[in-house]
């Protein structure tokens, strides 16, 4: 059975806030902690979402994303993007938050997950015919010399982990269904076409909709 209980679950905050990102922590600390994780696990997840309007910013916020670390088998997880979790191998993204903010908020199971990249890839596609140009935002270039929102040092999910991270994610449970429900809506997509999994639809904005969206997601024109 999850760990965590859905329905005792509310809106916290936005994509990318503190509020929402203490509270991303917190159940994943909870979840992890429950799995008794062998000390023989060393890894972590860091989320940095890049371009965040101001309103998150406040407090002397370095980073609006949040981070979990299991080292040697104990969890830790918080607001932020600390350098230790960064060192270690795992799962560590840079993004525009404007790239994924709303979309994260779609509650889905494994179809869900490959209808949201499907959707993703025709947005990102667009985008970069509409700037002209490979990389418009500002991808980091991996080891291999291509342009990825995936940071190194790259390394697997361990089984327990990616166990317990996604138990119950066919049925509205699991970390991303967790994050996804204490998100509350960003106001810049009250009036923005999207998909079903809530992914903006660039071919059907207007173009003063389109010039500020590539804006909002740091790209320069």
């Amino acid at each position: 059975m999850p760990v965590i209980d859905m329905s005792t679950l509310t809106p916290v905050g936005e994509f990318g806030s503190k509020a929402w990102g203490e509270a991303c922590a917190e159940g994943a600390i909870k979840i992890l902690e429950a799995a008794n994780l062998p000390s023989t696990i060393t890894w972590a997840f860091t989320e940095d979402y890049t371009h965040p309007p101001a309103r998150l910013m406040e407090g002397g916020r370095k980073n609006a994303g949040y981070y979990i670390m299991v080292k040697e088998g104990k969890v830790t997880a918080g607001d932020g993007i600390p350098e230790e979790a960064l060192a270690i191998p795992g799962f560590h993204a840079k993004i525009p938050w404007a790239c994924i903010c709303h979309q994260s908020g779609a509650l889905y199971g494994k179809e869900g997950q490959k209808q949201r990249t499907a959707d993703q890839q025709v947005l990102y596609a667009a985008i970069t015919e509409y700037v002209g140009r490979e990389n418009p935002f500002g991808f980091d270039i991996n080891k291999d010399g291509k342009p990825n929102q995936m940071i190194d040092p790259v390394g697997p999910w361990p089984a327990e982990v990616g166990a317990a991270l996604g138990e119950g994610g066919e049925d509205g449970n699991g970390l991303h269904n967790i994050a996804a429900t204490l998100q509350t809506d960003s106001p810049e997509w009250a009036d923005l076409p999207v998909t079903a999994m809530r992914v903006p639809i660039f071919a059907d904005m207007t173009d003063q909709q389109k010039a500020d969206y590539v804006k909002l997601c740091g790209v320069e024109m």
